[in-house]
């Protein structure tokens, strides 16, 4: 049995073994036990390890790094609701996240020329030389997260990921 194979054995076993043990209220609910309360406590693990990082140089909230991870890799300017639609933040949090990296002259703001309505965003000189120290110091965050997982894990935790998205966004109407 490869290593791999073994790890994915023993969670098997240990998800059956949680699942069998009973609740102390004869509910059958279990939070320990619970999914969504799994995922919130691994997405806050995930979040707390990357923002040791820009908070620590930075001083940055998990927002605006996201706001300025999405800015990075845009070739243009991109207006707050495309933040919103890639980041699924809400749209308050987007846009505190944008005035306080404005006021820290992370970004520019620039009038839209398409409509004159809106403005779009972009990293200002600072904030392309923020978002590049923090890349490589992020990716080694990330690689000690993955150590030890092969690709073929990684790919089925993906692939999990997205068959639990699919499931929910069954019989769902398309967001606006």
């Amino acid at each position: 049995m490869t290593k791999s194979e073994q790890s994915s054995a023993e969670v098997a076993a240990q998800s059956s073994e949680r699942h069998s043990m009973p609740d102390e209220t004869g509910s059958g609910f279990v939070l320990e036990r619970f999914f969504p309360y799994l995922v919130r406590v691994f997405y806050s693990d995930v979040t707390s390890a990357l923002s040791a990082v820009y908070q620590r140089d930075y001083g940055m909230m998990p927002a605006e790094w996201r706001t300025m991870a999405i800015l990075g890799a845009a070739s243009a300017g991109l207006q707050a609701s495309e933040i919103v639609a890639r980041s699924s933040m809400d749209k308050v949090v987007v846009s505190r996240a944008v005035k306080r990296m404005e006021e820290r002259g992370y970004l520019i703001r620039e009038t839209n020329s398409e409509d004159g309505r809106s403005y779009l965003l972009q990293l200002s000189g600072k904030g392309r030389t923020v978002y590049a120290d923090l890349g490589p110091k992020l990716l080694a965050v990330e690689r000690k997260m993955l150590k030890g997982l092969t690709e073929d894990d990684i790919y089925g935790f993906l692939a999990i990921a997205q068959r639990i998205r699919d499931n929910l966004a069954e019989g769902q109407a398309p967001k606006s």
